[in-house]
């Protein structure tokens, strides 16, 4: 009865709590010790973390990261918080890859293709680089993404585009290691053409958007990673998208996938689809989409900041829209978005090193 009484705190009770209030509780008993650093218990916290309309923001500032609340879309005022990273980098060298229940995947754009992953919270982190990582980060050619494979192994899938050779690789948590997987045969997509966008997770699957605008103004792509059978496959944008030219920024709300399309017709216009059903479904155009010139991007580095969203494209363009009240409460439960300096994550015990207990 006792046993069971535990395992009632730490499913019912310690799920709920902050992260590192989580942390604490592990030196009252072997009991916890044990079980608060299982990969279970990080899967019940991260799904409760999940469900919750409190995200965290991580911004890369020009001198410092910075951390703030965001409750139903909105930021909160005075909750900035300034971490450090957990070695010597600056700010300024550091590139998010990828968001994923309650990790980071940092890239190091000092070193050749340094990998790192890291939950901002706890601050543990792992460098996952090998021997194979001898070329710079590429911001258009490499990419990445994580996910919980069948067995529930954290996953990190790295694509890297080298003199028109796309190769792909997954790096398991449980073995620590990589092995390299199938990409698509003969694929255009790792000429330099192609520009590359960080991965969207969504129903077990990774979305990347690729584009190419030097030849084909306005072609995009989207290349999709089924994260059970580990292959690739493409889906095209629907035709009623085919404004040229046209950029987008995937992002998923209530685990739905969705796109913010970027466009110009008459006039520069920024819509948000939703994915059903293999079709893409428009739920409203933004108010007031404008791109930002240099002295904006300055001084704008939060994603959601006065009522407005900030996009970015793989191209670097920065287009800042108004959000109107059908928008903004939609959005209040967008679970994962990347900007141009930061990214959208969770509060969670995940950790970057797999439990041996």
């Amino acid at each position: 009865m006792e046993k069971i009484g535990m395992e009632m705190v730490v499913d019912e009770i310690f799920s709920r709590l902050p992260t590192k209030a989580v942390d604490r509780f592990k030196s009252l008993s072997k009991y916890f010790r044990k079980e608060l650093p299982t990969h279970n218990f990080e899967l019940k916290h991260s799904r409760r973390a999940g469900n919750s309309l409190q995200k965290k923001l991580l911004s890369l500032k020009h001198e410092s990261i910075v951390v703030d609340d965001i409750v139903g879309g909105n930021l909160e005022v005075d909750t900035s918080k300034t971490i450090t990273f957990p070695y010597n980098i600056h700010p300024s060298f550091l590139r998010i890859i990828s968001s994923f229940n309650g990790l980071l995947l940092v890239c190091n754009e000092r070193i050749f293709c340094e990998l790192i992953l890291w939950n901002p919270i706890t601050g543990r982190f792992k460098l996952i680089s090998d021997d194979y990582f001898n070329h710079r980060f590429d911001r258009n050619s490499d990419t990445g993404g994580m996910y919980f494979d069948q067995f529930d192994d954290l996953k990190v899938l790295h694509i890297k585009c080298y003199r028109n050779v796309a190769t792909a690789r997954v790096y398991s948590r449980r073995l620590d290691s990589w092995r390299k997987i199938n990409f698509l045969n003969e694929s255009k997509f790792a000429s330099s053409s192609y520009s590359w966008s960080p991965a969207t997770y969504s129903g077990k699957t990774i979305y990347f958007m690729v584009s190419n605008y030097w030849f084909l103004p306005g072609e995009r792509n989207i290349v999709t990673f089924d994260v059970i059978s580990e292959s690739f496959s493409v889906l095209c944008f629907p035709e009623r998208m085919e404004v040229n030219p046209c950029q987008g920024h995937f992002l998923t709300i209530l685990n739905k996938l969705h796109v913010i399309v970027v466009g110009r017709a008459d006039e520069l216009i920024a819509d948000l689809f939703k994915l059903e059903h293999d079709d893409w479904v428009k739920v409203f155009s933004f108010d007031k989409p404008h791109i930002l010139d240099y002295q904006g991007r300055q001084q704008r580095t939060n994603i959601i900041q006065d009522n407005k969203l900030l996009i970015t494209s793989i191209w670097g363009d920065f287009v800042e829209v108004d959000l109107c009240n059908e928008a903004f409460n939609y959005l209040q439960h967008v679970d994962n978005y990347n900007g141009p300096k930061g990214a959208l994550f969770i509060e969670t015990t995940v950790s970057p090193i797999e439990s041996k207990l």
